[in-house]
């Protein structure tokens, strides 16, 4: 345990400039004392680790100090290449960054590890797309905006919406990749705005550069923004009532899945018949209609009046084309 902590605290120290105790402890998760003693025993394996006094003080390494990676354990030798996600590092014109920093880290493992990227490689596999979608051409200005968003370097782009082009100057934050669509996070003004990269036409990399937020979390952004999305999408409500099968089946019916689970605690019954009736909110009527219909006869709506008589007359139309005395005779039927 102290090991990976010595590891650990020596892989700080050459990542930043300097740490002081308070924020070694912090990363560790170790009191300052545990932090002195630690130092102390590095300084005695020979790391020149050394402390500056005063207001910018903190503990260092003497400059140009680097460590083999020998600490590293068999699963984390192989969790770090299943990192590597070639495909979206190659769309953005990092394939051969990517290749030089595996070598790299291959070669600075010891021999009892140099097999962690085989390993992984037939393991894990990560296919982007959604099901039934191809995997596309990345999209034309990519690179370019990857240029910029690790330069920081402010851009100028022009941005197809509906039939129209608008011009935006951006601080381009960074770009998401999801379900094999591309999405650039800029600051645009005071507004932190997410457009398709795929919608892009041109883009113009200024020399000047901009200051990011140092607490700006990309993930934590997007996950806000999409989670804000899906809920939007949620404009009407529709009361059903359904059986076990029904409500088992629901869930893989609809797109959204805000709501259900709160719908579903909510739910009344079962009733004598052991159906449930929930209030669930929807996108449009429109959609629970495509939705609802899927369930057949494991569903009644309840309300609003317009779907129960649309899925109604969907009930009657089907039955008519059931019926036993519209069904073709045997003979007729085979030669057709």
């Amino acid at each position: 345990m102290r090991a990976s902590r010595l590891l650990s605290l020596l892989l700080l120290l050459q990542s930043r400039e300097a740490m002081t105790a308070a924020e070694l402890a912090r990363e560790l998760e170790v009191s300052e004392r545990t932090v002195y003693r630690d130092v102390l025993a590095l300084s005695a394996a020979g790391v020149p680790v050394y402390a500056d006094r005063g207001r910018a003080g903190g503990y260092r390494l003497l400059g140009g100090y680097r460590t083999r990676l020998t600490g590293m354990t068999r699963d984390e030798a192989e969790a770090l290449f299943l990192a590597g996600l070639p495909g979206p590092a190659g769309d953005m014109g990092l394939t051969d960054a990517v290749a030089a920093a595996q070598l790299k880290v291959l070669a600075a493992l010891p021999p009892s590890l140099r097999d962690a990227p085989v390993r992984t490689g037939q393991r894990f596999h990560l296919d982007v797309p959604g099901w039934y979608h191809h995997q596309n051409a990345p999209p034309q200005w990519l690179t370019e905006l990857a240029d910029a968003v690790w330069r920081d370097r402010v851009v100028t782009l022009r941005y197809r919406r509906g039939e129209h082009e608008v011009t935006r100057q951006i601080c381009p934050y960074g770009l998401v990749l999801k379900s094999g669509t591309w999405y650039l996070v800029g600051r645009v003004g005071e507004d932190v705005r997410t457009y398709r990269v795929d919608r892009v036409t041109s883009v113009e990399q200024h020399e000047e550069g901009f200051d990011r937020e140092p607490d700006f979390d990309l993930a934590a952004h997007w996950q806000r923004q999409a989670t804000s999305f899906l809920r939007s999408m949620l404009r009407a409500e529709v009361t059903l009532r359904l059986s076990p099968a029904g409500l088992r089946r629901l869930r893989h019916l609809i797109d959204t899945p805000f709501g259900y689970d709160e719908a579903v605690a909510a739910a009344t019954g079962p009733d004598e018949q052991g159906w449930s009736t929930i209030r669930l909110p929807v996108e449009s009527v429109e959609v629970a209609y495509a939705q609802v219909l899927g369930l057949g006869p494991e569903v009644e709506v309840l309300d609003p009046p317009e779907l129960r008589a649309r899925l109604a007359e969907a009930s009657a139309r089907t039955a008519a084309l059931y019926a036993a005395d519209r069904r073709p005779p045997a003979d007729e039927a085979g030669r057709s």
